[in-house]
């Protein structure tokens, strides 16, 4: 038997199913929250600031029954620059190999010029089932929660729509156990006991990224970017040392990030450094530095060098 025979030989019943949900919606609206509530553990970064995901993350979340294959997609909004560009193709993209689209909105407000074009867009995949998360209800008053969740749900013609709590878990369980059935019959493709696809060095991007974000608020977020130099664990696989750069816009932005006699930098590493811990299991040494990279966001070939590339179509 070889190695990846060991692998998967999991047992699963003859109707178990097996799929991709695309999880879409405009920025700030809990879409990773909630992916991360389905999981059970932390694979997306979280902020209060718009437009934290700029690449689709793969979430797995296997039962007895299906493994479901939750694709965080970046939020869909209008774009003014090439990264906000990029990051909406790989949201609208998402769709295309989507068993069943999952629909987050945010019930505290009523619908967006956001929200009626992303409706236009779930509209035009006729074919694929969509279900609606109007997520953030532990966040609303009674007297409005109907007026919103009707307004909401007037927008496109959803297969099922829940009313759930990303942050508290309402009704989350409800809504995934629903998603199953639009699944197609087949197996599993991950392991039982893996989370996510992704690599332990783009965690550490995203982990340094966060931490930024959540440090500097309004000042750095979007001009950000991060780069690993150097990811190197010890022989024994017990302990990381990762050396990582961070890129920003212009030199002002540096000097935030730094902060007094480096007080802002010291910080944000020390934060990333206990959470890529907790991740990893192991301990971390973890090394930042700050470069400017002059309007990188609408440079093409920067852009493609941090990860947000889109190849032209034929």
């Amino acid at each position: 038997m070889s190695e990846l025979d060991s692998i998967f030989n999991d047992d699963w019943p003859e109707d178990h199913r097996s799929g991709v949900v695309a999880v879409v919606g405009r920025p700030n609206v809990g879409k990773s929250t909630l992916i991360n509530r389905v999981l059970g553990q932390k694979i997306a970064i979280v902020t209060n600031t718009p437009q934290t995901t700029r690449r689709t993350q793969l979430g797995i979340h296997t039962t007895d029954t299906a493994q479901m294959l939750f694709v965080d997609t970046p939020g869909i909004h209008d774009p003014h620059h090439k990264l906000g560009e990029y990051m909406v193709t790989v949201a609208v993209s998402a769709l295309r190999d989507a068993d069943v689209v999952l629909w987050v909105t945010d019930l505290t407000t009523l619908p967006t010029d956001e929200d009626k074009y992303i409706a236009g867009v779930v509209s035009k995949a006729k074919e694929t089932p969509v279900v609606m998360a109007l997520n953030k209800a532990d966040l609303m008053q009674d007297p409005h929660l109907t007026e919103h969740a009707d307004a909401i749900k007037a927008l496109v013609e959803a297969t099922e729509t829940f009313v759930v709590s990303a942050a508290d878990g309402d009704n989350v369980d409800v809504m995934v156990t629903a998603l199953e059935k639009y699944l197609p019959e087949g197996p599993r493709y991950y392991p039982k006991d893996q989370v996510s696809d992704q690599n332990l060095r783009f965690i550490a991007t995203e982990v340094v990224r966060e931490k930024i974000i959540l440090n500097t608020y309004q000042e750095i977020p979007h001009a950000v970017a991060v780069g690993i130099d150097t990811f190197e664990e010890d022989v024994h696989g017990k302990q990381y040392e990762i050396h990582a750069t961070i890129y920003v816009e212009r030199e002002s932005q540096k000097g935030i990030i730094i902060g007094s006699r480096g007080s802002m930098i010291k910080q944000i590493g020390t934060e990333a450094r206990a959470e890529l811990e907790k991740v990893y299991g192991n301990p971390v040494q973890l090394f930042l530095h700050v470069k400017t990279l002059r309007n990188w966001r609408s440079d093409d070939r920067l852009m493609k060098r941090f990860g947000y590339h889109v190849p032209k179509s034929e």
